[in-house]
């Protein structure tokens, strides 16, 4: 089989390695390709797509190639016409859905559609939802149709149909009524000939798996198959792949191009043991390893793969470098006090490197969870550097903190009608319409604000029934809200009224995948509210931030989360909140176990891995999570990091743990963490008085390398009230300071 019209460009093989050669070259067989971090798999992958068209092994129509993403298909189908001198058509390529969606308009009328059918967005498929339910009488406050929507997804990407969900799959959602309500969902989906997103694969596999004459013609048309990123398949796309791929002739040409040390999303269904058994689903594979990487240096490679190393479910490899002068500079370890200094660390260096050249969009920051973002978008836009939040909003942009921030408002200002009006209904209260307008109505016939309009409508018995209720139950939650704003103070008062207004609850309720980390954010805002003397002076910072400029241009810092990074490169990365609990993360650790936590350290070699030259790691010693003050040790990733690739100011990570830390910063112009050079004779460590750490006595004079020299006048524990010569009082954990012998 012959194309002779085509025109490739020349010498398409010689820019590649022997391994990707190998991998591009090996065309008969199941094919497993380990591409580690940066070693090329984009363009083996294409290459070999191209290498198959060029050698007449098979026409475009005969390949398979299933991506991800469309921004993946696009790429792949512009570098094989690239290759190939000009546009291929007719192409089987792109996602495993769009696919689906092509195969399930061939066969529609074997699951009851017609070819014509509609596929359901959202919204959409919320409001049939809602509409199945309804027979079934289902408090939707404690069972939301949002999350039962989420189980039925969760079942299709696991290939189950309602006859196959079983009793251990099965779930007592919604009084045990799930599996019915998603039999009568599927029904209905029939009947207005549509399908949601989740049908797509499950109709496709459904009728692979019950008419052989249908899965016959398909192994017919594709001689080979192409897949990217196959860690990341979940139970549904892999039983999809291997319908399509055990051929009753035996031959299974397919490629699988993916990393185990890479798959990080199992919460959205991914699952590793797909590319773990490879060779054991089909026998006599060959596995090519992808070992030679083009993005990162010697040093921040090592110090990767020793980290990944501690894991056991993983297939091995070891990346090497392919760049000239790849030696690079040491991974750096910072300690600091807490999330603050850690933001003013950071902000200082990335100053400095843009003052020496560096682009501001070449460096990023990685961090676990999006809460971890707010100090370092304050510190940015203090020292004016601009930054983008990318694939999420700024913090205080985001939808929980602004209704916080609503709920905040009022009890500040009470005739804020704005504020009132967005959160009299979150979490919902009943308030309908008309009791809205009606309240509208007689705030404007008054005058008076939304606020004095439900007193007086509830003084005077307006309100009747349920809208009653719930208001009155919202007006007294402000005011107690407000005396303990008087007496306790505004972080107490601000985190009694989210409470007991049930807005905590409500997310404490959601089981969605979002609403943990929505949880983390509220907590984070409500450590941002301790620094602060006021809840007006908070108020009005926030204000301030969100009306600064946002600069348009590219040159902005980078803020993601680590999940958000994979696939990216910088330049510089730094990695803060490198401590137990944040990272790895306490939540996913009592959620999955050892499992979690295997998947928590192949995150953190994906945040290693997006560095070209240089890697920066921090930890605090303490974070505040609301007004208290709790000490943090450094994450369990740090010590798995080998010694002789990071740069730990000469101390070993174990003795970094024992004597807790010491207040670090990047000297000037590099990227070397150093102890202050000052001699104090007079004082000794806490850390190194073991027995004293907790019993330092009221009137001591003590030395914080920060603060100075000050004077204890209370203490909790190993937290202390210290009144300093130069900044007044501040509250501090004893192992911060040094005292005067």
């Amino acid at each position: 089989m012959q194309h002779n019209s085509l025109t490739p460009s020349s010498d398409y093989l010689s820019r590649l390695n022997s391994e990707q050669r190998r991998a591009i070259e090996t065309t008969e067989g199941p094919l497993l390709i380990l591409a580690g971090a940066g070693t090329g798999k984009t363009r083996v992958l294409t290459t070999r797509f191209a290498h198959i068209l060029l050698t007449g092994k098979a026409y475009p129509s005969q390949i398979l190639a299933v991506t991800f993403t469309n921004k993946a298909a696009k790429e792949m189908k512009e570098r094989v016409g690239a290759i190939l001198g000009e546009p291929v058509e007719g192409l089987w390529l792109g996602t495993f859905h769009a696919i689906c969606a092509r195969m399930l308009r061939r066969h529609a009328e074997y699951v009851q559609l017609t070819s014509g059918f509609n596929i359901l967005d959202t919204d959409d498929q919320l409001r049939l939802l809602k509409q199945v339910m309804e027979p079934f009488q289902i408090d939707t406050k404690r069972w939301p149709p949002n999350q039962l929507l989420g189980i039925i997804q969760r079942w299709k990407d696991r290939g189950l149909t309602p006859d196959r969900v079983t009793p251990v799959e099965d779930t007592d959602f919604a009084n045990g009524h799930a599996l019915a309500i998603y039999r009568l969902y599927q029904e209905r989906l029939q009947t207005l000939n549509a399908c949601d997103f989740g049908d797509l694969m499950l109709h496709v596999v459904e009728i692979l798996r019950t008419k052989p004459d249908v899965l016959a013609q398909y192994h017919r048309i594709f001689r080979y198959i192409l897949v990217d990123e196959y860690q990341d398949t979940n139970t549904i796309q892999y039983l999809w792949l291997r319908l399509l791929a055990k051929r009753h002739d035996g031959i299974s040409n397919i490629a699988c191009v993916g990393d185990d040390d890479q798959s990080i999303y199992s919460w959205r269904g991914a699952e590793i043991e797909n590319i773990l058994r490879f060779e054991k689903d089909f026998p006599g594979a060959k596995v090519v390893r992808l070992e030679e990487n083009y993005r990162s240096t010697d040093q921040i490679l090592a110090a990767a793969a020793g980290l990944i190393s501690h894991n056991e479910g993983r297939l091995g490899k070891t990346l090497r470098s392919g760049r000239k002068n790849a030696h690079g500079e040491k991974v750096q370890i910072i300690g600091v006090h807490d999330s603050d200094e850690e933001a003013r660390v950071v902000g200082g260096a990335i100053e400095r490197l843009q003052k020496s050249g560096h682009p501001l969009s070449e460096i990023a920051i990685l961090m676990r969870a999006g809460f971890q973002t707010r100090p370092f978008e304050e510190r940015l836009l203090m020292l004016g550097v601009p930054y983008r939040v990318v694939g999420g909003l700024r913090f205080y942009e985001r939808a929980e903190i602004r209704d916080c921030l609503a709920y905040m408002r009022v009890l500040s200002q009470p005739s804020d009608d704005l504020a009132f009006e967005r959160i009299i209904n979150v979490p919902k209260r009943g308030i309908g319409a008309v009791a809205l307008q009606k309240l509208h109505k007689e705030a404007q016939t008054l005058p008076c604000s939304l606020v004095d309009a439900v007193n007086i409508q509830l003084s005077t018995d307006s309100l009747k029934g349920k809208s009653k209720k719930a208001l009155s139950h919202l007006m007294a939650n402000f005011t107690q809200a407000k005396a303990t704003l008087d007496t306790e103070g505004h972080v107490v008062a601000s985190e009694q009224l989210l409470e007991e207004s049930g807005y905590l609850q409500m997310w404490r309720d959601d089981r969605s995948v979002e609403a943990p980390g929505r949880l983390e954010n509220i907590r984070e805002l409500m450590r941002a509210i301790g620094d602060f003397a006021t809840l007006e002076g908070f108020l009005e910072h926030v204000a301030l931030v969100m009306d600064i400029d946002r600069t348009e241009t590219d040159e902005k810092v980078n803020l993601m989360t680590l999940h958000g990074a994979k696939g990216l490169e910088f330049d510089t990365v730094f990695l803060p909140g490198w401590e137990e609990g944040v990272f790895p993360s306490q939540r996913s650790l009592d959620e999955g176990g050892n499992r979690a936590l295997e998947e928590e350290r192949r995150l953190a070699y994906v945040g290693l891995t997006r560095a070209r030259q240089r890697a920066v790691i921090l930890h605090a010693a303490s974070r505040r999570i609301y007004a208290n003050w709790q000490s943090s040790i450094p994450s369990r990733f740090i010590d798995e990091i080998p010694l002789e690739y990071i740069d730990m100011r000469g101390e070993s990570v174990e003795k970094r743990r024992q004597a807790s830390f010491s207040p670090s910063m990047f000297a000037s112009g590099t990227f070397t963490s150093t102890r202050s050079n000052r001699s104090q004779p007079a004082y000794k460590r806490i850390t190194d008085i073991k027995e004293t750490t907790a019993h330092i006595p009221l009137g001591a004079t003590v030395f914080h390398q920060k603060f100075g020299e000050g004077l204890v006048i209370s203490s909790d524990g190993d937290r202390l009230e210290v009144n300093f010569n130069n900044v007044g009082i501040k509250r501090i954990l004893a192992n911060f300071v040094e005292i005067k012998s």
